[in-house]
């Protein structure tokens, strides 16, 4: 037994993470793309029918071409790329501090990732409700900007925007930290010698240091962001209270996805709009990866 686990320490070791990442992620990526093929109501067998599902969405879903794709682009844009920017400024900010108000900071902004879902329903809603109860109807009333209430999160011209502003508030989480731990681990060395070479000013010094020497955190936090952005749903339908969403205002691609696939039963339509997802997230990744990557790699 000790000769034999030796000759294969390494497979050994590595099996049980194989075992799981193969029951939750290429088993049902396989089983998606298999199903995305079928028409499939999750009663019946799955019946095969080609590239129906496909055609179907790209030249018939009008909901898909006209709301979902522009809502996805915008938020993931809004979101993505700049909560990213935000999270590196927060984390080059707070690393400019000492050490306790710096750790009470990363505590407070970090904190509403973690109790973001929970409070969707209670603190936004309540900020964002449509009677002269919601706080911000009712500060908007008291100083004569609007004469009646507005109905924030049935309305299809700001239901978006609010939907940014949530996830704006709580997207600060891994990959936040993430950064901030690489920029605190820049090696100080490193800026002396920048300084040395020509350097003048804190700018030059991220665009030349900090940046260069935290890649690897950059890019974990690239990753995630971009995970973590295509992957929103229950943002639109938490704070609406229906998928879809009014007038499709707030339909993302993964909501799209759960109105098919939980509310209307079509599994094999909702299963081919995730592997398009999959793919826009996999493309998003590896452009992430050419931007923050080691040339090695």
């Amino acid at each position: 037994m000790k000769r034999l686990f030796e000759k294969h320490s390494i497979a050994i070791l590595l099996f049980p993470y194989i075992l799981l990442f193969s029951l939750f992620i290429i088993i049902p990526v396989i089983a998606a793309i298999f199903l995305s093929f079928t028409d499939f109501n999750t009663l019946e067998i799955p019946a095969f029918q080609g590239i129906d599902n496909y055609i179907r969405l790209f030249t018939n879903d009008d909901v898909f071409m006209q709301h979902v794709v522009p809502n996805t682009i915008i938020y993931a844009i809004t979101v993505g790329v700049g909560g990213y920017i935000l999270s590196f400024f927060l984390a080059w900010t707070l690393s400019q501090l000492t050490k306790v108000p710096r750790m009470i900071l990363a505590v407070i902004i970090y904190s509403p990732s973690l109790t973001g879902g929970v409070l969707l329903s209670t603190v936004w809603r309540v900020v964002f409700n449509g009677d002269k109860s919601g706080y911000l109807n009712y500060f908007l009333l008291q100083l004569g900007i609007i004469e009646q209430p507005v109905l924030w999160l049935q309305s299809d011209k700001y239901l978006l925007i609010i939907m940014i502003i949530v996830t704006l508030w709580s997207s600060m989480g891994i990959g936040f930290l993430a950064i901030l731990a690489g920029i605190m681990n820049v090696n100080e060395e490193l800026y002396e010698a920048a300084r040395i070479d020509g350097v003048k000013n804190r700018f030059q010094e991220v665009i030349h240091v900090t940046i260069p020497a935290a890649k690897p955190q950059l890019l974990f936090g690239a990753v995630m962001s971009i995970v973590n952005t295509f992957s929103a749903s229950g943002v639109g339908v938490a704070l609406s209270g229906t998928n879809p969403t009014p007038n499709y205002a707030g339909q993302l691609i993964v909501t799209h996805i759960e109105d098919y696939g939980f509310i209307r039963y079509e599994m094999g339509y909702a299963a081919a709009v995730s592997v398009i997802l999959l793919i826009i997230i996999q493309m998003a990744s590896v452009g992430a990866n050419k931007l923050f990557g080691s040339k090695d790699e």
